[in-house]
């Protein structure tokens, strides 16, 4: 039986959520074509025969972008089976259904997907109890080329081709805006070194300089941190890597830091979200806006890129609040750190977020609308509304421009005087980025 697993779009990187599955499915003796539409085209010769689709849903984007496919499958092939699995498929369950998929998994669905191929598609199941896996080395071999994905642009001007694993799934917070919260409710599954290490090795034979670990959370679990990245910079010291990190794990793992700087560690991004602290608190984010300040001091000294990333308007931004978030951008000379598309990120309410546990949510949301899968809300003040509106457009016709030159317009459109602030004596210069900008 032949099995097709299928990616709409994973920040732009060669799909682990494909990779992983391939694995298993071939070990259990099926054939596999996997298909990334972010990178390839889906063929009427490649959806023929197929007994089975399943389409891999790991982010907001990825299920939008999904919706159409889903009815285009049905139409190329009427007898075949469609799953849909990852993160967004059990938080979207409902809609799935109607859009006539039978098969509904979660993320850590690599046996169900073998049992589900292994009943010849006619289950109708649904995602139950996080399952506890033992994971296996990743199949890449029926992906695209790690060439063809977003590469990473370094101050040079030179380029590194760009693998990506992870070492950890899931995530012990409850972040109250946080996707990953209703499937996992805080809970986190680690990746043996050694299945992480096959994984990178495998990347490396195809050409990759840099990983990118996609954990969530790359110190959930600390100590398998450590050991990670002391067996990864022993056996490839040439290799350099990023990873996902929370404030407060900056904060609470701070003797880490240097180790990830000597170890071949770029940067550090982290979900910084605001500068206020009651937007923080509503949030339930875990650390404040003084905390934010420690954990860039703390980076600088480690000789660690701290790269910050924000959820600039939500119901409890005001125009002052946001004018703030820039002169603490400024004051801490990350300017050049912040991704422009940052500036206008705007919070989403999804299916079964925590954020709809608070009144002040539920009464600035419209009702759920299917064709961006989220409930839409309105700020009580319009102005900031248009203000974002406005900075979408502005950072959308920028995204290739300097970012102090996009920063300087940014600042402009809102109307925020420029101050005299006292800033570190570190000059700002130019940081590693990846080359396509990446959408939740």
């Amino acid at each position: 039986m032949r099995v097709i697993l299928l990616s709409t779009y994973d920040l732009g990187r060669q799909p682990f959520g494909l990779a992983s599955p391939a694995a298993w499915l071939k070990r259990a003796g099926f054939e596999v074509t996997c298909v990334d539409l972010s990178r390839e085209k889906l063929t009427d010769d490649t959806v023929a025969g197929a007994r089975l689709v399943a389409i891999y849903l790991p982010m907001h984007t990825a299920t939008r972008l999904a919706m159409p496919v889903i009815a285009r499958l049905r139409a190329m092939n009427p007898a075949i089976t469609i799953a849909a699995y990852g993160l967004y498929a059990p938080l979207n369950e409902a809609l799935l259904r109607e859009h006539g998929v039978s098969i509904v998994l979660g993320p850590e669905s690599e046996q169900e997907l073998v049992d589900a191929a292994g009943a010849s598609g006619a289950s109708s199941a649904s995602a139950k109890a996080l399952p506890r896996l033992a994971f296996i080395q990743p199949d890449r071999s029926g992906l695209p080329a790690l060439d063809r994905y977003a590469s990473l642009q370094m101050p040079d001007g030179s380029r590194r081709v760009v693998g990506a694993t992870d070492a950890t799934r899931g995530c012990k917070h409850r972040c109250r805006h946080c996707p990953i919260v209703p499937v996992y409710d805080g809970q986190f599954r680690v990746v043996p070194v050694e299945v992480v290490l096959a994984d990178v090795r495998a990347q490396v034979a195809q050409g990759a300089a840099h990983i990118t670990f996609g954990d969530p959370d790359f110190f959930n679990g600390p100590t398998h941190a450590r050991k990670l990245v002391e067996a990864l910079h022993t056996e490839f010291p040439a290799i350099t890597y990023d990873a996902i990190i929370k404030v407060e794990h900056l904060l609470q793992q701070r003797e880490l830091l240097s180790l990830l700087a000597s170890t071949g560690c770029l940067f550090v991004t982290s979900a910084v979200e605001s500068v206020d602290d009651e937007v923080l608190a509503k949030l339930e984010k875990g650390h404040t806006r003084a905390d934010f300040f420690a954990a860039a001091t703390l980076c600088r000294a480690a000789g660690l890129t701290l790269v910050p990333t924000f959820v600039a308007f939500t119901p409890w931004t005001s125009l002052e609040g946001y004018r703030d978030l820039l002169d603490v951008v400024d004051e801490l000379d990350l300017i050049a750190n912040v991704a422009p598309v940052q500036w206008g990120i705007r919070l989403l309410v999804t299916w079964q977020s925590r954020l709809l546990e608070l009144p002040d949510i539920r009464a600035v949301i419209g009702p759920f609308e299917r064709s961006t899968l989220t409930f839409p809300w309105r700020h009580p003040d319009p102005r900031v509304d248009h203000l974002q509106q406005r900075l979408t457009k502005l950072v959308g016709v920028r995204l290739t421009a300097p970012r102090a030159e996009t920063f300087e317009a940014i600042r402009d459109l809102a109307q925020s005087p420029r101050r005299e602030i006292i800033k570190s004596p570190h000059p700002r210069t130019s940081i590693p980025y990846m080359n396509e900008p990446w959408y939740c």
